[in-house]
């Protein structure tokens, strides 16, 4: 035989599908805490949702790519009357939530936010309550939503945890595409080996560069990104259940699989032997671990690297608020992603170059004591210049220990530390904070916020005694779990 000839010997799947299908189609959860902090998920994600419906760069996007067209059955659209196919339905969920940086996070050595995966879940539980009960069959509940949520956070976070994407230049989205993939092709009756194939052709799709996350081009696509990351999940794993073979060998193929072309070179100064091949490092097995130790966002829309920060500029707001323009300068110590990722100077063209910015979510609560998505838009940056005169006076500096104990399983940490030093040659208190209000190490501080944050950006969008049916609805875990999806649903719709 020629040595040119390739042989056409069909490979196994490759074992990371196996896996992951094998978790998503079998494998119970049986952990308390993960349903309940689920539950918190679901609350705050859905908040999230509805507050972004406050900025028309986000609505502009939403409703049926035709307009006019009606879906029988449709997935509804929290907080509008769209009711849409579940593809359309999960893109408008999905932008919805991620729009103002304000929802779950998870960090390790890749970052991303795993409650992004709610918008083909939710679409799709709708979808399929609706038609259930047209052919008189019952509904999926609450609880089959939240299972999927916690499978979904954890594949997106267990792939997360060793293997960075971020460093080959992918976005962090590739894993909510991966994630809402196998949980809802598992929803829509997918068998394990449907589970299997429609994987395959989520890492074989195209993949989304990182650079509408870095200065000098950061805009306002990161805002609908994982929109369209779980949306393009839900419209794979339709394909695969109407019958489209799967691709085996996606991730090991030798040069024409995933490895090899995408993930093997890890940064442009280093790479692997040519004759070796990157594959994924997955340290723990799938269960519930990454929604039980998920962060939320409580006090700040802000990207998560920042939210300690943020904190502690808070608590230096009285210090210095009557002092601004005696500050000479103002340091930072911060961990090693966070300068990767958001430290930046110069100008900054749009808000969602604005809240990608560390130095700038520092000087806001410095100079105003708070921190909220209207200030991040061109109106409020135009008329405080202020601002822009704290970000020249900052200075970045990496703290080791910071780094370390980010990577940790026992701290995962996101720490900063803040000083403000003054022309007189006085200075405040350097104030550190190692963990945000959402870490799980201060899960009792911060549920009761976060319970006050959902309740407030309900009022954004309901008359007050629907916002207390859905609060009282939610704050009881065994009636909300037993709930209808399509009831719930049509609690969160305008008429």
């Amino acid at each position: 035989m020629s040595a040119n000839v390739d042989t056409n010997n069909r490979p196994p799947s490759d074992e990371v599908l196996v896996a992951i299908a094998g978790y998503v189609c079998h494998d119970q959860i049986d952990s308390d805490e993960a349903y309940d902090t689920a539950r918190y998920c679901l609350m705050d994600t859905l908040g999230c949702g509805l507050l972004a419906l406050r900025f028309p760069e986000c609505t502009k996007h939403l409703g049926p790519l035709v307009p006019g067209t009606t879906v029988r059955h449709g997935a509804r659209v929290p907080g509008t009357s769209h009711e849409l196919d579940p593809v359309k339905a999960a893109w408008d969920i999905g932008a919805m939530i991620r729009w103002l940086d304000y929802n779950d996070t998870w960090l390790a050595a890749e970052w991303g936010h795993p409650s992004d995966n709610l918008g083909g879940i939710l679409a799709v539980a709708d979808y399929l309550s609706r038609c259930r009960i047209a052919e008189g069959k019952p509904p999926l509940t609450i609880r089959d939503v939240l299972t999927a949520m916690i499978k979904a956070h954890e594949i997106q976070g267990i792939l997360a945890l060793e293997n960075s994407f971020n460093r080959v230049g992918l976005d962090h989205v590739i894993l909510v595409k991966v994630a809402s993939t196998a949980v809802v092709t598992r929803m829509l009756g997918g068998s394990e080996q449907q589970v299997i194939d429609a994987l395959s052709q989520a890492f074989v799709d195209g993949q989304a560069l990182r650079t509408y996350r870095h200065a000098p081009n950061a805009g306002s696509r990161k805002s609908w990104a994982a929109g369209d990351a779980t949306s393009r999940a839900v419209r794979l794993a339709l394909i695969t259940l109407a019958g489209e073979m799967g691709i085996p060998g996606v991730l090991t193929a030798p040069q024409w699989g995933f490895y090899d072309v995408l993930f093997s070179k890890t940064n442009k100064d280093q790479q692997l032997k040519p004759d070796a091949q990157r594959r994924f490092s997955l340290p723990r097995s799938y269960g519930s671990y990454v929604m039980e130790h998920v962060l939320f966002k409580i006090s700040f829309p802000a990207e998560f690297h920042s939210q300690t920060a943020c904190e502690a500029a808070v608590r230096l707001h009285p210090q210095v608020k009557h002092r601004l323009q005696e500050i000479s300068k103002i340091v930072i110590h911060t961990h090693e992603s966070a300068i990767r990722i958001i430290s930046k100077s110069g100008p900054l063209a749009n808000p969602a170059d604005r809240d990608h910015c560390l130095q700038y979510m520092v000087a806001v609560p410095l100079a105003f004591g708070d921190l909220v998505a209207e200030n991040y838009e061109d109106s409020f940056h135009r008329t405080h210049a202020i601002i822009d005169e704290l970000r020249e006076k900052i200075e970045v500096y990496e703290e080791p220990r910071y780094s370390r104990e980010y990577l940790e399983s026992d701290k995962r940490s996101i720490a900063n530390a803040l000083q403000v030093f003054f022309k007189d040659g006085s200075c405040t208190e350097k104030i550190e904070v190692e963990y945000p209000i959402g870490h799980r190490r201060r899960r009792a501080e911060g549920i009761p916020v976060l319970e006050q944050k959902f309740l407030t950006n309900l009022r954004t969008r309901f008359p007050e005694q629907r916002c207390q049916w859905i609060m009282t609805l939610c704050r009881d875990s065994h009636i909300l779990a037993a709930t209808a999806v399509n009831e719930f649903m049509e609690l969160l719709t305008i008429n």
